[in-house]
């Protein structure tokens, strides 16, 4: 008992020694805190110091595809270079490995985003020779699908259904190329679909199958993955 009354003598001696007065009297914060971080000298000049100087480039980008990304997103902190612009000037990035941090292909990302293959697109050009960063758009509207769902194209290659076109089981609307988020493709929505080319006397296939029995009452793709339906 005495040894384990020390050990917590100790240990709050400790906590009193070691962590300040003011700690969590904002939330998790050290209130004294505050007045070291609000004399750091400010960074970020915001966007709309940026306008005021540079309105051509400012007026493509809200017109563009880069509308929601701030110019320091890409310029880096720019608060010196609004103060002193002569001596000090803002970050051009013009590498690819920049514009890949979004761009890269990303398996997560929303469809429609514009995403590449870093290592296969254009390599290895720099983007800006292609596209405008204050207004970027593709400098030729794509006319195949693997454009832009190249990953889904590489694993239809190694199916059964890499001879199989696109359009087959989804209508692109050509509107679709220019504007693929508010324009999208149609998905198959029944089995039937599945059973123009597998149900049982089809003149395609194999494998053909009972469609009456065959799996009901589940669609096809619950099981059968439709880019790669050798996988389960």
């Amino acid at each position: 008992m005495i040894v384990f009354s020390l050990a917590l003598a100790l240990l709050l001696g400790a906590r009193r020694v070691l962590i300040p007065a003011t700690f969590g009297e904002y939330g998790h914060y050290r209130a004294a805190a505050a007045d070291s971080i609000a004399a750091r000298p400010i960074k970020y000049a915001g966007r709309q110091a940026c306008e005021e100087c540079h309105t051509e480039q400012a007026e493509a980008r809200l017109a563009g595809n880069h509308r929601g990304v701030g110019c320091e997103t890409c310029h880096g902190p720019s608060a010196a270079h609004v103060d002193s612009a002569l001596d000090v000037k803002p970050t051009i990035p013009d590498t690819r490995e920049f514009c890949v941090t979004c761009h890269a292909y990303n398996a997560s990302r929303p469809t429609g985003f514009p995403q590449i293959e870093p290592g296969r697109h254009n390599f290895p050009k720099p983007c800006k020779e292609c596209h405008d960063p204050h207004a970027p758009v593709p400098p030729v509207t794509p006319g195949e699908c693997s454009a832009c769902h190249a990953q889904i194209e590489r694993q239809k290659s190694l199916s059964h259904h890499a001879e199989l076109a696109c359009t087959v089981c989804h209508e692109a609307p050509e509107a679709h190329k220019n504007s693929p988020r508010s324009v999208r493709p149609t998905k198959p929505r029944t089995r039937e679909l599945c059973g123009t080319c597998h149900a049982s006397g089809a003149k395609d296939g194999p494998p053909q199958i009972a469609m009456e029995s065959h799996g009901v009452p589940y669609m096809c793709w619950d099981c059968h993955y439709p880019h790669y339906p050798e996988t389960r």
